[in-house]
């Protein structure tokens, strides 16, 4: 009973986050906008079946003609094989065309699907992923599923068409014979489903490894130049060998168990062949076959023996599509932000607290029952000590987070509404440190309004005291490395505020905006900004200078 029992848990499904059906479900879904292709690669696959076989017809015809056995001309028969070659040719190119030219779009429309779904949802200030595993499961986790979709399925189609075809060829030359090669599908089938279970394991481990091979090597390019100033160069290269060896396991553990499983099931493939050749060499000997029948036999053989094959073949990437769909729908685990149309409400606005309490589970309450009145056309500074919470309550503000207890709402003379997602149209926020991405002067500016002209960009520089972009050499166009590299901290600052005074919003939030600048361009970029007296304005700052030229002040305590 206890073997019983070992051998019913190793052929059981493998234990997953999800059910079959749920991926299944989820792969159906992801097939859409990609079935053309499909259609064009399974259609091309059933039309290489059909030549395969004509094939295999042709050259038992040559060899008859060839051999007396039968009348004909050996040039028209050996010509009709010549426009099979070119045929099968054909189909080929045919396949690697649709391959990289329709597989890049599907790949490419996927990753946007998934990248616009983890943009849509809801912000977390702990993130669960690193960005590395993020990248690595939005570039091989949607290549592997593309490849399925695409690739793998259509050729499934053709691959069951070439076994029935073959065996009903096969049966017509040699009944027995061909019953007995068709015995050994069901013992494929079972060895397969012990090997899902195995390799299913294997390859989940596989790829979280890999996944935490691309975080350290994302982590430390991202931070090479403080890994530089602390000498730590050996450590995170002993740090990636450690990841690294981790993966090289795993990847050693998943190669054994498919080098012993194909070694196992190709014996079997390969002595059903030799069975096969001693058959018809007999019934050649004993004048029951032609030398010509006695190769299509064989050939017959080999395609029949070819899709079971192709099912060892398969099941790797059944395993490797369940792994990356599983990983891609851990993606979207997280909730949606509200969708809709954007929600305006009409200017001067300010923004009101009631009672707002905020906690985080790790670290107790950061906000305690604050209640505050950013009134519309008022400047305000937030104060307090790191830790005091001023970087949640500007998160609630901008409808990042929702408190827990007490609410956040916009409001003007005529409405006063909760805040939601869809408000944050009504919002600017210039973040602390180098918000830069990589790319021209232009492309920064273009992020705050799409469609600004020079004119515009040239006044938004002019207000935010960087005017220094008119004398680069490129301009406009002057090329930005990763977070503005080639810029000093104060300029990129100055080109942020740029950017989002551009965006010309209501309410406009600066988090230590101004840390990087002189007093003199401080100054200078605060009479700029508060001149019309039309925004409501909060700065998060320590700077005595923005203190200055506020109309009010929040102290936030820490608890």
């Amino acid at each position: 009973m206890g073997i019983i029992k070992k051998i019913k848990r190793y052929l059981s499904p493998p234990e997953s986050k999800y059910s079959s059906k749920q991926i299944l479900a989820w792969l159906w879904d992801a097939w859409r906008g990609n079935r053309f292709q499909a259609f064009l690669n399974a259609s091309i696959g059933l039309i290489s079946v059909v030549v395969s076989l004509c094939a295999v017809w042709a050259i038992q015809n040559a060899i008859d003609i060839a051999s007396h056995v039968k009348p004909g001309s050996i040039y028209l028969a050996v010509g009709l094989m010549g426009l099979l070659v070119l045929a099968n040719f054909a189909l080929s190119i045919s396949s690697v065309w649709i391959k990289n030219i329709l597989g890049i779009r599907a790949q490419n429309r996927m990753q946007q699907r998934m990248l616009d779904r983890i943009l849509r949802s809801e912000w977390h200030s702990k993130e669960k992923r690193h960005s590395g595993d993020i990248i690595n499961r939005l570039e091989m986790d949607v290549n592997h599923v593309i490849n399925f979709l695409t690739e793998v399925m259509p050729s499934s189609v053709s691959t069951a068409t070439l076994f029935v075809g073959a065996f009903i060829y096969l049966y017509s030359l040699d009944k027995a014979l061909s019953l007995i090669i068709v015995i050994m599908v069901p013992m494929v089938a079972i060895l397969s489903r012990i090997y899902i279970k195995k390799m299913r394991d294997l390859s989940r481990e596989v790829r979280k490894s890999d996944s935490k091979v691309q975080s350290v090597l994302t982590e430390t390019i991202q931070n090479r130049m403080l890994v530089k100033i602390m000498e730590g160069d050996d450590a995170m290269v002993d740090k990636l060998e450690l990841t690294q060896s981790e993966l090289r396991q795993n990847v050693v553990k998943r190669t054994w168990f498919s080098v012993i499983a194909n070694f196992i099931l190709n014996f079997g493939f390969s002595l059903g062949y030799l069975i096969a050749f001693l058959w018809s060499a007999i019934r050649l000997s004993h004048g029951t076959l032609t030398f010509g029948g006695m190769t299509a036999f064989l050939q017959l053989v080999n395609r029949v023996q070819g899709p079971a094959k192709n099912l060892t073949h398969l099941v790797p990437q059944f395993v490797s599509v369940f792994t990356a769909a599983e990983r891609l729908m851990e993606l979207e685990e997280n909730p949606l932000e509200e969708q809709g149309k954007p929600v305006y409400v009409k200017g001067p606005c300010g923004i009101r607290l009631h009672h707002v309490t905020y906690a985080y589970e790790e670290g107790g309450k950061v906000i305690d029952d604050l209640s505050f009145d950013f009134y519309p056309g008022s400047c305000t500074a937030i104060l307090g000590e790191t830790g005091a919470g001023k970087t949640t309550l500007v998160r609630m503000i901008l409808a990042l987070m929702k408190p827990q207890q007490g609410q956040v709402e916009i409001y003007n003379s005529h409405v006063s509404k909760p805040l939601s997602p869809l408000m944050r149209c009504n919002f600017v926020f210039v973040p602390q440190g180098n918000t830069l991405l990589s790319g021209t002067i232009r492309d920064n500016l273009k992020l705050g309004k799409l469609d600004a002209t020079d004119e515009e960009m040239f006044e938004a520089l002019h207000v935010s005291c960087a005017d220094f972009v008119k004398d680069l050499p490129e301009g406009l166009n002057t090329v930005c490395s990763e977070s503005g590299g080639g810029l000093s901290e104060g300029q990129a600052q100055r080109i942020a505020i740029a950017r989002a005074l551009l965006r010309d919003r209501q309410i406009m939030l600066f988090d230590e905006a101004t840390s990087a600048l002189d007093p003199d361009t401080e100054r200078n970029l605060l009479q700029n900004i508060l001149e019309k007296q039309d925004k409501t304005v909060i700065f998060i700052t320590h700077r005595p200078a923005v203190i200055d030229y506020c109309d009010q002040t929040l102290k936030i305590d820490k608890i």
